[in-house]
């Protein structure tokens, strides 16, 4: 087994994890983002791991971490903990080193996860609904059974694994200043900080600041490193189901301390909209977590100096959650309203309302029509509407448009 536990990250490490994995990974493209250059005054760029083999950077950690077995241990197979991108990172890694791979997965994880971590040849387990749960359920799981435990992200092998990512910004960014990464448990950040800051230094070039992204309804790093040591914090329901960690890692947030400059919180709205821009301006499919880098530019754009590279960290997204985010994203932006509208229960006024809003250029998209509730007088009916609109302005010209020819409008 590696004998590399606790010790640091450095740049000599991720050189030879490149090489290690020169015919396994994917070197990702750097794609500018024109909308958010022009919002933050400077070139932004985004790192594209959601193109990765297993559709995220997964694979580059998971891969460099069963390498690093013995031929013995490989042959007692491997276990994992995962809401879904570090499953699929290990059971392809797995079947590519030649080994058995066991995976302790969420209840509720997202079915295109499960079916892929399946195909690539895992036994899926279900232990509990949360991605702690399942991290308790491997690893004793390990230790009862002689399997080698692959940690998502507190091993050095690992988090070298995933450093990898930081020597191909350099490369492709030569003068970045700020590098944005979404954060779990740590692992990606933490690595691509040692590489960046690590050749920065050989070469004593510029400063370059890392910075992380939590959802924040599941944002453990911000009071870990307030405290000095890696705390449990209550885990919310959040879409970013693949940040969704409880407890920084002991390595990682060790890292985090020495070579990240800050950790910034992003909410569910913000992630939606982030997704939105990702997929409607630079044309990338990405899973809420692997947006939440760019959540963080847009909530907290004061914190970064371009030129900026943002890493879309996964693109493992079910299309029916795609669909839920996506008309979240159009309703913070304005361009998706639900609305209920009274009125005068009598031939032809529904068509009166319909007529108005499109002489107002809004798409109706859906239509429910009620007549009897004891909330309505006996004369009245109410409309539920979902309406596409332009964006916010035309959304609150719409709604005041409305209310003066008399309309009672409620939004939900």
């Amino acid at each position: 087994m590696s004998d590399r536990q606790g010790r640091a990250v450095t740049v000599d490490d991720v050189r030879a994890a490149r090489k290690l994995l020169r015919e396994v990974v994917v070197p990702t493209p750097l794609i500018p983002s024109r909308v958010l250059s022009e919002q933050l005054g400077g070139p932004v760029l985004l790192k594209c791991e959601n193109l990765q083999r297993t559709g995220s950077f997964k694979i580059r950690g998971a891969y460099a971490r069963i390498a690093g077995l013995t031929e013995d241990e490989r042959a007692g197979g491997v276990v994992a903990a995962s809401a879904g991108n570090h499953a699929q990172g290990v059971a392809l890694a797995a079947a590519m080193l030649g080994c058995k791979a066991t995976v302790f997965m969420p209840v509720g994880a997202p079915l295109p996860k499960i079916a892929a971590t399946r195909g690539y040849g895992a036994e899926v387990v279900f232990p509990g609904p949360t991605v702690d749960e399942c991290l308790t359920a491997a690893q004793e799981y390990a230790e009862d059974c002689g399997a080698v435990f692959i940690h998502p992200f507190d091993h050095p092998d690992v988090v070298t694994g995933q450093a990898t990512i930081g020597l191909e910004i350099l490369e492709g960014c030569p003068d970045v200043r700020t590098i944005v990464a979404p954060v779990g448990g740590g692992g990606l950040l933490a690595g691509i900080a040692a590489a960046a800051k690590g050749v920065a230094a050989e070469t004593g070039g510029r400063k370059i600041k890392a910075l992380g992204a939590q959802a924040k309804r599941a944002a453990a790093f911000p009071p870990s490193l307030a405290a000095g040591r890696p705390l449990p914090v209550a885990v919310e329901p959040t879409m970013a189901d693949g940040i969704a960690v409880g407890r920084p890692g002991e390595l990682t947030h060790a890292m985090f301390t020495e070579l990240v400059d800050a950790v910034v919180t992003v909410t569910e709205e913000s992630i939606s909209q982030a997704l939105l821009l990702c997929l409607e301006r630079a044309k990338q499919v990405v899973e809420p977590a692997g947006a939440a880098g760019v959540a963080a530019v847009l909530e907290h754009g004061y914190a970064v100096e371009p030129p900026v590279v943002i890493v879309l960290s996964g693109g493992n997204i079910d299309p029916l959650l795609l669909s839920k985010v996506l008309r979240h994203g159009l309703a913070g932006a304005g361009r998706y309203l639900v609305v209920r509208c009274r009125l005068k229960d009598r031939p032809g006024a529904l068509v009166t309302l319909l007529s108005e809003l499109a002489e107002l250029g809004v798409n109706v998209l859906d239509v429910m029509h009620e007549r009897v509730a004891a909330r309505l007088h006996v004369e009245e009916a109410e409309v539920l509407m979902h309406l596409e609109t332009r964006g916010s302005a035309h959304s609150e010209d719409v709604i005041a448009r409305l209310r003066e020819k008399g309309y009672t409008l409620t939004l939900s």
